[in-house]
């Protein structure tokens, strides 16, 4: 457990922890200025097609979602938070995809592998015991 105060261990931590915290509160509060991007354009037409309101609509509820899960990252549930944001993101890349986005989903791929380093260094941090088949296989033979 001496290699918990690495300090290496520590800003990736926090790099993660403040990149999963800025960046869903900022795209999200964006879906309703859409100062970056206008983010319809995102949606899959199929996707869209299936929703019971305007493609507009549903990007600023998907916008209250993403702000929702950088203050769950913020808080002290931040393994629960970066878990959703990688299927979160996984979701918005198989979106992406389907529209023939791939450079786009492979980032958000790229981010979600991001979201779960952060989940898993959040479980390190906290304690978390390890719990591999391995694991419980050398407990039962001891």
């Amino acid at each position: 457990m001496e290699n918990l105060r690495d300090p290496r261990l520590s800003s990736s931590y926090w790099a993660l922890r403040a990149t999963f915290i800025a960046v869903p509160i900022l795209a999200g509060l964006d879906k309703f200025t859409n100062l970056l991007t206008y983010w319809p354009n995102y949606l899959s037409p199929a996707f869209g097609r299936l929703l019971p309101m305007s493609p507009s609509a549903f990007m600023q509820v998907i916008g209250l979602v993403e702000v929702f899960v950088g203050l769950v990252v913020l808080s002290r549930a931040t393994r629960v938070g970066a878990y959703i944001a990688m299927a979160w993101l996984a979701c918005i890349a198989i979106n992406l995809a389907s529209m023939g986005l791939y450079d786009i989903a492979v980032r958000d791929l790229g981010l979600a592998v991001g979201a779960f380093v952060l989940a898993r260094l959040d479980e390190v941090r906290a304690g978390v015991p390890i719990r591999s088949h391995a694991r419980r296989t050398a407990d039962a033979t001891t």
